[in-house]
């Protein structure tokens, strides 16, 4: 029996955010042990806490959707660290937890009770070309002159991003799963209350009254994963990595996802000694063992 948690992230409240299940002791699964289980327990992402390999990580982990590793993902690494502090995980270094993944060392700092990670780069950004937006078009069902703007936001899952005239207009969104095989699709919409006052703000109560600069949502239909995330942390660093570069953000803020889905995530952007700290809540919901 391995020790197990079922963390919900991006969120104070338990079942409104994104869960992630994380499996400890992982050292001796295989691959395929692996893979197995995080297509049973069918969540967007699980995760394996292994024992660090490179030099300064407090620990390692691998991140699985029920059809495929990724090298890195937001909310399981927010879930994971909660989840190994939660269980007595001490960092080397007081206040920054350094976590090893498929992109490297990801670090993570707590603030303010909350947990945050610092973006990591860009693996393909820039902006994206007429084929790749007419192809987004297709699958959100909206015509090209909706698409204000469109980026590759890739930092590990394989983000395109468009940005669309309004949050209005990001959850009116019925897109058409069925066609293509393949995507991973960003959408973001300034709030109507105006980005400027409300990146100012970053108030915020968890049970979507609050207010927030932008909303978000993420589609993807990649090995077995479902067509719409709750809310989504890689997601949403690579959108401020584009939004604050260009000036359309400002920071810190507060974006809004998984409304569309009845959720009220909440995630916490902030800049900060030349990074970009991408924080949230999150609470564990389910503790106990696994038998893997």
């Amino acid at each position: 029996m391995r020790p197990f948690k079922q963390v919900d992230v991006f969120t104070a409240v338990p079942y409104r955010g994104n869960p992630v299940a994380v499996v400890f002791d992982a050292d001796d699964l295989s691959d395929e042990q692996m893979q197995q289980f995080a297509h049973w327990t069918n969540l967007s992402e699980t995760t394996f806490v292994l024992a660090p390999t490179e030099a300064g990580a407090d620990y390692r982990v691998r991140i699985f959707t029920p059809g495929s590793e990724l090298p890195f993902a937001g909310h399981p690494t927010i879930g994971t660290c909660h989840a190994w502090l939660e269980a007595g995980g001490v960092p080397a270094t007081e206040g920054i937890v350094v976590q090893e993944c498929g992109v490297g060392l990801v670090n993570l700092r707590q603030s303010d009770g909350r947990l945050a990670f610092a973006a990591p780069d860009l693996i393909r950004g820039g902006p994206a070309d007429e084929a790749d937006i007419a192809r987004v078009c297709l699958i959100l069902q909206i015509a090209r002159a909706e698409v204000l703007d469109a980026q590759w936001c890739d930092n590990g899952p394989g983000w395109i991003a468009v940005r669309l005239a309004n949050a209005e207009a990001v959850l009116a969104l019925e897109p058409d799963f069925s066609a293509v095989e393949s995507y991973d699709i960003g959408v973001v919409g300034p709030s109507p209350v105006g980005v400027a006052g409300l990146a100012k703000t970053g108030a915020v109560d968890n049970n979507g009254d609050d207010e927030f600069a932008i909303e978000v949502r993420a589609f993807f239909r990649a090995g077995g994963g479902p067509g719409e995330d709750p809310v989504t942390g890689s997601l949403n660093a690579a959108l401020a990595q584009w939004l604050l570069a260009d000036g359309t953000l400002t920071a810190p803020y507060v974006a809004a996802q998984g409304t569309a889905l009845g959720r009220a995530g909440r995630v916490f952007i902030d800049q900060a000694d030349g990074e970009i700290w991408v924080g949230g809540d999150a609470v564990t919901c389910v503790d106990g063992h696994v038998d893997i």
